[in-house]
């Protein structure tokens, strides 16, 4: 029901009794902190993406200083339909041209179990910048 509330938990401990209910997937009308199975599904998706970049650079020899990950999820409202995920990613790489990190940050999303597994469904975009 749209009044119940909750706390999740996962397995690993990482997010144990975090608030959870229907009334914080849009906005919260009470302010207080929850989360929602969209939000979580893109911290996913930013994480799991820089993990995956990380990688990458790796087995090209880079070492980056900084990775940032950002992922913005699309939620058509009326539907509550998931529509498109964009991944932002910034990056410190030193030696790294803009082009080599556009092309990690390209051949990264076949390596990202998230990006594999949404990309049939929902449109993913990556916006890669390297500092």
């Amino acid at each position: 029901m749209q009044d119940d509330t909750g706390t999740m938990s996962s397995f690993s401990g990482a997010s144990d009794n975090t608030p959870y209910s229907f009334k914080t997937r849009l906005v919260s009308e009470d302010g207080k902190a929850g989360t929602n199975p969209e939000e979580l599904l893109a911290a996913t998706h930013a994480g799991c993406y820089g993990m995956a970049v990380s990688a990458t650079m790796g087995q090209s020899g880079f070492t980056p200083d900084k990775l940032s990950v950002n992922a913005t999820l699309t939620l058509d409202t009326d539907t509550l339909t998931i529509t498109a995920i964009e991944l932002k990613i910034t990056g410190r790489v030193p030696g790294m041209s803009a082009e080599q990190f556009d092309q990690v940050a390209e051949d990264a999303s076949k390596m990202c179990v998230i990006s594999r597994a949404l990309n049939p469904f929902i449109q993913v975009t990556k916006v890669a910048t390297l500092q």
